[in-house]
């Protein structure tokens, strides 16, 4: 038997910073580059009732762990519900079972930020976020660590949403934040967008970006989900988190992909080999850039173990046993 921690959402809710997230997932993608092992997301779909599960896993030897997250989505519950486990990289044994609904946005918006510390100019100072939910908060609370924007525009397509969005985030940081009636008016003349939405369509017009914009996406996960348009991919050096994942649900590509503007070989670099020195990222101030964010295990155990570690320190979570495998082998079942 060994023990483990399990880790409530609201026992790790604020545990770590947004730059703490960002610095532990920004280490985990330079293992990827440097050949640390991960998976792209793993679906699984029911019809009645209707519903997914997903899972996806990374090996980050140098952090010392392990795991990935599984969570479904749908089915009788209308919800979503994420676990993550972590394991010790070296030994084997489950370190903790984490709920990740807290750690979601974070450990997500952090990927994003390390993607645009990669690729966006250094001399940023406008950025524009399309989205006002969860994920985009934290896409925002992450990527204020890296860059010293002066201006932010929200737009979303309910009004009251980005409004309050931006009065939230306008109290909270030094750029002067505010919402707009239009995503042209948001994307024209940024330095950076970041969309964060569930739409099945474009988001934008590409041709609107300037010459040197960088977009961070991560919401088009799906086949037939185009938060970016054609255009955008097509103008774009193109960068996933993992090339595998291009060419199966990265909506976006696979659109531009279908239209003939762009073949398998768009796809740049994955985040990882940028982030470790293995490709160059940005070459010049001209180029538009694109981050597709479609979720990993390497954010994933990143973040979760940033918070295991976290909860040690501080006392927290549920001691809980579990036996190894060797004891189920041997038939010995418990007596009652």
């Amino acid at each position: 038997m060994t023990d483990a921690l399990f880790l409530t959402s609201e026992a790790v809710a604020g545990l770590a910073s947004p730059a703490e997230y960002v610095e532990a997932v920004r280490e985990g993608y330079r293992q990827r580059g440097e050949g640390a092992d991960a998976l792209p997301r793993q679906k699984l779909f029911a019809v009645d009732p209707k519903g997914i599960l997903n899972s996806y896993a990374a090996i980050l030897p140098e952090t010392g762990a392990m795991g990935g997250y599984t969570y479904s989505a749908g089915f009788g519950a209308g919800d979503a519900w994420f676990l993550t486990p972590i394991f010790d990289a070296e030994s084997g044994e489950p370190l903790a079972v984490i709920d990740g609904a807290s750690m979601n946005p974070f450990k997500t918006g952090a990927a994003g930020a390390v993607a645009v510390d990669a690729l966006a100019r250094r001399g940023s100072k406008t950025l524009a976020v399309i989205g006002s939910g969860s994920q985009a908060r934290g896409q925002l609370h992450t990527t204020a660590t890296v860059r010293e924007f002066e201006e932010i525009r929200v737009y979303s397509r309910t009004e009251e949403n980005r409004t309050a969005f931006a009065e939230e985030f306008d109290a909270l940081l030094d750029a002067s934040v505010h919402a707009v009636s239009s995503s042209e008016d948001a994307v024209s003349g940024a330095d950076v967008v970041i969309t964060a939405t569930t739409a099945s369509d474009p988001v934008f017009d590409g041709e609107a970006l300037d010459p040197g914009t960088h977009v961070t996406a991560m919401g088009q996960y799906t086949p037939g989900k185009t938060e970016l348009d054609v255009r955008t991919i097509e103008r774009s050096v193109y960068v996933p988190d993992l090339r595998e994942r291009a060419t199966i649900d990265a909506g976006s590509f696979l659109a531009a992909m279908d239209a003939g503007v762009v073949d398998e070989d768009h796809v740049h670099a994955e985040l990882g080999e940028v982030v470790a020195g293995v490709e160059p990222g940005r070459t010049s101030d001209e180029e538009i850039t694109v981050f597709d964010s479609g979720g990993t295990g390497i954010e994933t155990v990143a973040g979760g173990y940033l918070l295991y570690e976290k909860a040690v320190e501080q006392g927290l979570g549920t001691t809980i046993s579990v036996a190894p495998a060797s004891e189920a082998l041997t038939g010995r079942l418990p007596e009652r």
